[in-house]
């Protein structure tokens, strides 16, 4: 077993490497960028080592940076997480080259796998079933199209080095390729470097089913198991369970044998995902399951497989890095209960899911019955800088009812304030009774959207817990109207509550309220199901009008950088048309003309820096 471990990663994958190498008396070593500077899992490694700006392109993902703090620290091996580097064949082995032991597959897995066109041939050539489409080196632009009509609409774009659904494309008509085809490669080569794409039929139930492998350098080859990722936004991830609704006995062993198959196909050594799609339109059959990818490294979602199995998948990871076989043979591995994990981003559903960044000045998540790996704490900041995914919440239960109203318990007592976070989101989406049936596929989010975002607006158990917090913090009736003879008392407040003001009638004397209260500065912040609602004094000058309009402004929703502008000053734009591309976190966003109109003030250009709530350009009626 190694002495000392570098971790080339950060937030919660950091955090978590660190938990296990602690226990086996392993000094761990941190990188940090700028950015993370104060980051707990910098304060909980026991050495920590600078590596440059916030940018990941100029410290996580700077080879020899990485390389440099090994040596400095006297680190013996390099565990790479996942995302960033850890599906880099090249740095895997510069790692090696150096002398280092790296904690993930051999550099010639990693490349065999990492282009999902070579991957798909290396998988038909080993008898592992694979999904029609187009795999060819020719990427013309006349030929893609070509190739689409061929293999039928709808169908998916994907990046041929893509993974964590970037650099993928749904399109469901000819006329839509063009245009889908040059965001997909543009993405594609901003987020890997290389903008080769591949074809695939678009599968009109699919469930996303992977399977968790190991391998050592013995010849041993075992899984542990199924996970099942259907929901997902936007091609991403999640919640996540073990092991998958409605699979049989006999599927289950099917589907595993065809990745043990894909594993020793490539000569698979540490932790690894096959990927599977299938069309579960008449249920989970073994000849409707075909294989996707392979993700050369640990998944984000692997805890739920370390609560149904009951095994440690990063010690795991070292045992085998350090040359010791596996530490269960096939028969030894036990599927018990349900898992199902939940992704906590900073993000605002209600916005269309933005990223949400700043300070955490509230901070707290429920840590009874559900496992928490969490990647900040109170008081921390978060920026547009990397992932927005700030914890994963995971339930485990004999059973896969009980293990869901754990978990949405949990994101239902979510507090998180002033960033805003997916939290009520998840807890419906756990409650809702499609999911409760287990009528699951990578639609699901989508089909259901309006139901699992809920009311945005405060209700009035939400109204009349800010009044009373507002009273007890300002001890006096804030707005009082006055007690009435031959009446009932009652005290009434004016507040504001994200641009809409609400008129709160109290009937003293006021029990206490149920939900929990934050007071912050002039603000009282409710939390209500995982959601966070701020309430202030409606001001003297307000006009009575609801601020929550618009008037042909459009401003950044997120921090972010402008990718291309479509208009100039002077166009006449209708409803809907795009404007603007912006990207932060990883992820393009087009903006729309909000109403028909002339742009007389333009703010943006393209490559331009911008802040949230910047006005980037105005439209002013053409009438």
């Amino acid at each position: 077993m190694f002495s000392s471990l570098l971790i080339a990663n950060r937030g919660e994958i950091a955090r978590r490497i660190i938990r296990t190498a602690s226990r086996l008396g392993i000094r761990t070593v941190a990188v940090y960028s700028a950015a993370d500077a104060t980051a707990l899992f910098v304060a909980e490694a026991d050495a920590a080592i600078a590596i440059g700006p916030a940018p990941a392109q100029e410290s996580y993902l700077v080879p020899d940076k990485l390389l440099a703090a090994a040596h400095a620290s006297g680190a013996e091996a390099i565990h790479p997480g996942y995302g960033f580097l850890a599906e880099n064949a090249a740095f895997a082995e510069a790692v090696l080259a150096a002398g280092l032991g790296w904690v993930g597959p051999r550099p010639a897995s990693i490349r065999a796998m990492g282009l999902k066109d070579a991957a798909k041939a290396l998988m038909m050539k080993a008898g592992v079933p694979t999904t029609p489409g187009y795999l060819g080196e020719d990427q013309a632009d006349t030929l893609l199209a070509a190739e689409a009509e061929r293999v039928g609409y709808p169908l998916l774009i994907k990046a041929v080095a893509g993974g964590g659904g970037k650099g993928m494309r749904r399109v469901d008509r000819p006329e839509d390729f063009a245009a889908a085809l040059a965001s997909c490669r543009r993405e594609a080569q901003a987020a890997f470097g290389d903008d080769r794409v591949l074809l695939e039929i678009y599968v009109s139930s699919p469930r996303h089913i992977e399977v968790q492998v190991f391998g050592d350098s013995h010849g041993n080859v075992v899984h542990l198991f199924e996970r099942d990722c259907s929901l997902q936004r936007r091609h991403q991830k999640v919640i996540e369970e073990a092991p998958a609704p409605g699979m049989s006995d006999e599927v289950r062993a099917a589907l595993c044998a065809a990745a043990v198959k894909a594993a020793r196909a490539v000569d698979y050594e540490g932790a690894g995902t096959v990927e599977f799609i299938a069309d579960a339109s008449s249920g989970l059959r073994a000849d409707k399951i075909w294989f996707m990818e392979m993700n050369t490294r640990l998944q984000v979602e692997h805890p739920v497989t370390e609560a149904v199995t009951g095994q440690d998948l990063v010690e795991w990871q070292l045992r085998v890095a350090a040359g010791e076989p596996l530490p269960l043979r096939q028969e030894q591995i036990t599927l018990s209960g349900h898992a199902i994990e939940a992704r906590l981003y900073a993000e605002n559903p209600d916005t269309g899911f933005l990223p949400s960044t700043g300070r955490l000045e509230h901070f707290h998540l429920p840590s009874q019955s559900v496992r928490i790996d969490s990647a900040v704490q109170q008081g921390d900041e978060v920026t547009g800088f990397y992932d927005p995914m700030i914890a994963k919440l995971i339930a485990h239960a004999p059973r896969r009812a009980a293990a869901a109203q754990r978990l949405a318990e949990a994101c239902a007592g979510v507090q998180i304030w002033p960033v805003k976070t997916n939290a009520a989101f998840l807890a419906r989406t756990l409650r809702h009774e499609a999911f409760l049936n287990a009528a699951l596929d990578t639609g699901f989010i989508e089909t259901h959207l309006p139901a699992l975002l809920g009311d945005a607006e405060p209700g009035e158990k939400v109204l009349q817990a800010a009044a009373r917090a507002r009273l007890a913090a300002h001890h006096t009736p804030l707005g009082l109207l006055g007690f009435r003879l031959n009446a009932a008392p009652r005290v009434e407040l004016r507040l504001q509550c994200g641009g809409h003001r609400h008129n709160i009638a109290l009937h003293p004397p006021l029990p206490p309220s149920s939900l929990p209260t934050a007071n912050y500065g002039d603000e009282t912040v409710v939390f209500d199901a995982g959601r966070a609602f701020a309430f202030g004094e409606v001001t003297a000058d307000d006009t009575g009008q609801d601020t929550a309009m618009s008037d042909g402004a459009v401003h950044a929703p997120m921090p972010g950088h402008i990718l291309s502008v479509a208009v100039a000053a002077g166009d006449t734009v209708q409803r809907g048309a795009p404007l603007l591309v912006m990207e932060a976190m990883k992820m393009e966003m087009t903006l729309n003309a909000p109403c028909d109109g002339i742009v007389d003030e333009l703010n943006a250009s393209p490559g331009a820096r911008v802040a949230e709530g910047v006005l980037l350009l105005h439209l002013k009626s053409g009438a």
